[in-house]
């Protein structure tokens, strides 16, 4: 077409063929080029302006009307397409609802009373029946608010920290004697030898009561647990199976890293929570083990003995099935399905645990290969008597692959969706959002260093040298070694701490304290004081373990050597890294009442621990002979280790919790006393708890001072 020719310069012949063309459309087909330079201009800017239009008509040796014209149809085109593709998902979506919808009819026609198992009560009674409920449960609510304020005015508290009392009552020993708590030889600074108690009330102080009790499942919630744990397992096979695009490799630590626009495109779904404030941490890692892979399945799926705190000890501190579905009564989906609980916690109670309810369901694919998925499921959204979760599990889970050479090979994928209360405000911030702290390489590490520790348990190699002469001895002294860690592991968590103004002068170390009744087999019986204090240091996590497992520098650090130096008896090395071992320390000065230490320490790339108790040497000797440990009352202490998150050089510059510099590490120190014994725990003197406080900030302050970190106090 030239736009160039007027009309009168036509000749005649030109004119009749104009004519006998007239009504006859002309078109411009663009050129592959420009087609292809007009799509990619289209993605960055689908509405030019009148310069972009001129700009790239230049480029392309195109009008700027035919670029205006373009546009306005490619923009048509686009748009038309989006509805239609709207259109086809709303058509899927409503049938799948309508076949929801006629599932749930049928189901409701042959409904019954899940009491009696006669017929569902009809309308009008289910109303009278609701209207009753709603009255007693007004009344109840007022006769609450008359007690609660009647108890809270005679008390002298508020009623909420009253309530909190009697839930802190749960779990030991010989180093409140030790410490001489009674007659205060670590009485606190500035306080007096007369001070108010603190009133405990009375009550059952056994262990919490389980939030979460088996159901019944409806013929419409078994369609749903299929449809979620099948989707869930093909998710979390190509989540391990596929690298890139899904997985790419982080610049900063190597770690594989989830790409989110690749996932989304490829597994679509909405958040659950739906706050501002939602935060998905990805992670995958894989290690080899030194176990059997069926045996490690067993411990996995084991209904009774809890065995993922076995296996975990250091990251899950609650482990429940509540309810094991048997595959038969689930058409269509072989292996073993289970309804879980787990409570997740770690590093110090400045992190807030973590809680899941999650369907796992475990299925083998080949002869030598298990994949074991946990996605969570809300059976109780419905019911307003349980709180809210702030964790929400996406198709997480591992995959186990025993090896030829006896090894079993263990990836691991950790996927969740978390609340911003999950997330701490505090020291840990960085690697908790940096999924270094709940993330697969953290699990993945804990099972590595356990499988060996289990393998070398029960295999049939003695310690060389020391007091252990005999295998049932190490298996015994082993055996409550992992309890004792267990133990400390599990009363980390502080999540109901005491405050105390009379000692808020003494607190800059932001030392947290809580109180429990212990009645439980394997700790001592009585009121327990819990105290711990997170600090960051200057110095690689290595130093600082190595400065703790150093038996030269525990007079520095250790209240109960009380300067004086000590011996290891005997030491036990498990696995291939030295610092993995279990210790018996003995004073050169003997206490009165023979007072050993048996102690275990343990670490890995992400941090370590060093967990140590007191316990007395008759007591110490029926382990050692092989006796049974499993009732040996113990009362561990301790310390946990872990790097900062940071990759920088360290800083001299004081730390804090919004600038603080990199490279160091972070560590918690934590004691736990008895303070009294069962007959007296009703009342617990306020020196105690001073004493306890006094204790925790002396040592934390010798550790600074022995590494030389006093300036940063």
């Amino acid at each position: 077409m030239d736009f160039g020719m007027g009309v009168g310069s036509r000749s005649s012949g030109d004119q009749e063929a104009s004519n006998s063309q007239k009504g006859k459309k002309s078109y411009h087909r663009h050129t592959a080029y420009q087609i292809q330079r007009l799509e990619a201009f289209f993605k960055e800017c689908p509405h030019p302006d009148e310069n972009q239009r001129k700009q790239l008509g230049k480029e392309l040796g195109l009008e700027p009307r035919q670029i205006k014209f373009w546009f306005q149809n490619k923009r048509t085109q686009t748009k038309t397409q989006n509805e239609r593709a709207d259109n086809s998902a709303l058509r899927m979506e409503n049938e799948k609802i309508q076949c929801e919808n006629l599932l749930m009819r049928e189901s409701l026609k042959n409904i019954v009373c899940s009491s009696c198992g006669g017929p569902q009560f009809g309308e009008e009674e289910q109303r009278r029946n609701v209207q009753k409920l709603q009255l007693e449960n007004t009344h109840l609510k007022e006769e609450h608010e008359k007690v609660s304020n009647l108890l809270a005015k005679y008390i002298g508290k508020p009623i909420a920290q009253i309530q909190s009392l009697p839930t802190q009552m749960q779990s030991l020993t010989a180093l409140g004697a030790s410490l001489d708590i009674s007659t205060g030889c670590f009485a606190s600074q500035g306080m007096g030898s007369t001070s108010p108690d603190i009133d405990l009330l009375s009550g059952n102080a056994n262990s919490p009561t389980f939030p979460y009790q088996s159901i019944g499942i409806s013929e419409m919630e078994k369609s749903l647990i299929i449809e979620t744990v099948s989707s869930a397992r093909d998710e979390l096979i190509r989540l391990i199976r596929i690298n890139e695009p899904l997985w790419i490799k982080s610049s900063t630590n190597g770690n594989y890293v989830l790409h989110h626009d690749s996932y989304e495109k490829m597994f679509p779904r909405g958040t659950h929570f739906k706050g501002s404030n939602t935060q998905v941490e990805s992670s995958k890692e894989w290690v080899l083990v030194p176990f059997s892979g069926k045996h490690l399945v067993d411990m996995f799926l084991d209904p009774i003995n809890d065995k993922c705190t076995d296996l975990f000890p250091s990251i899950i501190t609650k482990a429940r099935t509540i309810q094991s579905i048997e595959s038969g009564t689930i058409r269509n989906l072989g292996g073993s399905l289970q309804l879980v609980y787990e409570q997740m916690h770690i590093l110090s109670p400045l992190v807030p645990p973590r809680e899941f309810y999650f369907l796992r369901y475990c299925q083998q694919m080949e002869q030598h290969l298990w994949v074991i998925v946990d996605v969570s499921y809300d059976f109780y959204k419905e019911n307003q008597h349980f709180s809210p979760s702030y964790c929400w599990k996406l198709p997480s889970g591992c995959m186990i692959e025993e090896m030829a050479n006896g090894d079993t090979r263990v990836t691991w994928v950790e996927h969740v969706e978390v609340d911003d209360k999950c997330i701490p405000k505090n020291l840990y911030r960085d690697i908790v959002s940096g999924c270094l702290a709940f993330g697969a390489e953290h699990r993945m590490l804990t099972l590595q260093r356990m499988c060996e520790r289990f393998i070398y348990t029960s295999s049939e190699i003695l310690p060389t040298g020391g007091v252990i002469t005999a295998l049932e001895g190490k298996r015994s002294i082993m055996d409550l070694a992992h309890r004792m860690v267990k133990n400390f592991c599990s009363n980390l968590n502080m999540s109901s701490k005491l405050d105390f103004p009379q000692l808020s002068e003494l607190n800059n170390n932001e030392v947290q304290l809580s109180i429990r009744k212990s009645i439980e087999p394997g700790q001592p019986n009585g009121l327990i004081v819990s105290a711990a204090s997170s600090l960051w240091l200057p110095l690689p996590p290595q130093t600082i373990f190595n400065f703790f497992t150093d038996e030269k520098q525990r007079p520095q650090w250790d209240v109960l050597s009380n300067g004086n130096p000590v011996q290891e008896i005997a030491h036990i090395i498990y696995g291939t890294h030295p610092g993995n071992h279990v210790s018996i320390i003995r004073p050169f000065v003997p206490s009165e009442n023979n007072l050993m230490m048996l102690q275990e320490s343990c670490i890995d790339p992400m941090g370590s621990l060093v967990i140590y108790a007191p316990i007395d040497l008759p007591t110490l000797n029926i382990a050692i002979s092989g006796g049974d440990s499993s009732s040996i009352p113990i009362l561990p202490s301790g310390f946990i280790i872990s790097s900062d998150g940071h990759y920088e050089a360290s800083s001299t510059s004081s730390p804090s919790t919004s600038n603080r510099p990199g490279g160091g590490s972070l560590l918690t120190v934590a004691f736990q006393i008895l303070v009294c014994s069962l007959q007296y725990s009703k009342q617990l003197n306020i020196d105690s708890v001073a004493t306890v406080h006094t204790l925790i900030c002396t040592t934390v302050q010798r550790i600074k001072a022995a590494l030389n970190c006093s300036p940063f106090d």
